[in-house]
């Protein structure tokens, strides 16, 4: 399926305005989905990822969102809602699956993890819409991604926005955006798997 398509339908038949949860690892993939979506939806990032293992990397990656998101400039004002940070949420999903590699069992898990909790907070707190960040990287399947978000959207009756952000050269005008707004970019997704790999968010 077009992801990207079924995005562009999405947004084509929705209300201007209305208000979409995004989850977020980072700052740079961040940069090109508020680009492209700021204009047109009220959104509020939720940044919650206990798949990074070290305190100060998560700290870091947080502070970076703030500082992009209060200069990006869009229709709409980006909010920030920084998520519960317990490492123990994402060993306790990986036991087992240490040895995956990478873009194996492990990370459909991962994923599974923190689109719930992004379906779990777009219900709670009454969002139109909810989706995530991750499919900018080509290093995420954006199948898996798209198939656990139309899921949760079943589960908790609140509206899944498709993507694929890597289209329309999505990840290299995050590049682009990064060294504009000088922002950081990391070389690994956070787990200590992911160091161990070498494989970039």
């Amino acid at each position: 399926m077009n992801y990207d398509l079924k995005m562009e339908e999405i947004i084509k038949n929705a209300c201007e305005g209305s208000s979409l949860l995004l989850h977020a690892c980072c700052a740079p993939c961040s940069s090109t989905v508020l680009e492209r979506l700021g204009n047109f939806f009220k959104i509020s990032i939720l940044y919650y990822n206990p798949n990074i293992t070290k305190e100060d990397e998560y700290l870091k990656r947080l502070e970076e969102i703030k500082k992009f998101t209060s200069g990006f400039k869009t229709k709409y004002p980006v909010t920030v809602i920084p998520g519960r940070y317990d490492i123990s949420e994402f060993f306790d999903i990986a036991k087992g699956l240490e040895n995956e590699p990478e873009r194996g069992k492990r990370c459909y898990k991962c994923y599974l993890l923190r689109l719930e909790e992004t379906a779990k907070v777009a219900k709670e707190m009454g969002f139109d819409y909810f989706t995530t960040t991750l499919s900018l990287s080509p290093y995420k399947d954006a199948n898996w991604i798209n198939e656990i978000g139309s899921n949760l959207q079943d589960k908790y009756s609140v509206n899944f926005l498709y993507s694929d952000f890597k289209k329309k050269n999505g990840y290299k005008r995050s590049i682009e955006l990064s060294h504009e707004f000088n922002l950081y970019r990391q070389d690994y997704c956070g787990c200590v798997y992911s160091v161990r790999d070498k494989i970039i968010d």
